[in-house]
């Protein structure tokens, strides 16, 4: 469903991502991991329209991504969230489930979004100012909120974990199978915490410095040397 084919992106003499080729089917969830600085979210942006390959292309369902502008890559059906929430300012947790849902599939419909409420746990806080009023799971939770607001195909969860603690980090591992089991959706997740990627993923694409070293399922990916030197910086991971 989603392919990544031979994507280089460069700022200036800076090369983020070099050479990189996997994809994600419309029934996995596959992690990507790395250590900081590998080009994780730079990959992000470019399947979701944010910056453009210089070499290489993203296709979704046969579909070239290379040139789309933003909101048509979410129409086409690529949801993603952000490692740190963006609420809109000054307005309440239905206002910025309308907004982005108007962004992304240009209409409101309200029962997608009450269902969009309701699955998220948030439909007690609906009206409760976004940036001011949630607790960070909250936050978290409305951040894959909004990008469940077009109906994606695929989701792109960008390190929603990171920060949490033990109780909201198993909600959110239950959250992504729900997610992936209830809706129907292929998912690609950035996360750092091995366990968790052990956990929910059933493959694992490894980058280092914009590279892709592995990509198997977690138990050979994480048994790779090569991994373990890069993402861990020492002769193991335990």
């Amino acid at each position: 469903m989603l392919k990544i084919e031979n994507l280089t992106i460069r700022f200036g003499g800076l090369v983020a991502v070099n050479n990189a080729s996997f994809d994600v089917g419309s029934h996995e969830i596959v992690g990507l991991v790395g250590p900081n600085g590998a080009g994780k979210t730079t990959l992000f942006n470019a399947v979701s329209g944010i910056v453009k390959p210089s070499e290489g292309d993203v296709t979704f369902q046969g579909q070239s991504l290379k040139n789309q502008a933003l909101h048509k890559v979410a129409r086409l059906g690529i949801g993603r969230t952000f490692q740190i929430p963006q609420p809109m300012h000054e307005l309440t947790v239905r206002e910025n489930l309308i907004v982005a849902q108007r962004f992304g599939a240009g209409k409101v419909d309200e029962v997608h979004l009450n269902k969009v409420l309701e699955f998220m746990n948030l439909k007690d806080k609906e009206h409760a100012q976004a940036a001011t009023d949630l607790a960070l799971t909250e936050l978290k939770a409305l951040e894959v909120a909004k990008a469940l607001m077009t109906k994606p195909k695929m989701l792109l969860l960008d390190e929603v974990l990171a920060g949490l603690e033990v109780k909201g980090k198993q909600y959110f591992m239950n959250l992504i199978h729900s997610l992936h089991k209830e809706l129907n959706i292929g998912i690609l997740i950035i996360e750092h915490d091995i366990e968790t990627i052990m956990k929910i993923c059933s493959r694992a694409c490894v980058l280092d410095f914009g590279q892709v070293i592995a990509n198997d399922t977690p138990e050979v990916v994480f048994q790779n040397p090569d991994v373990i030197r890069s993402y861990t910086g020492g002769d193991d991971y335990a």
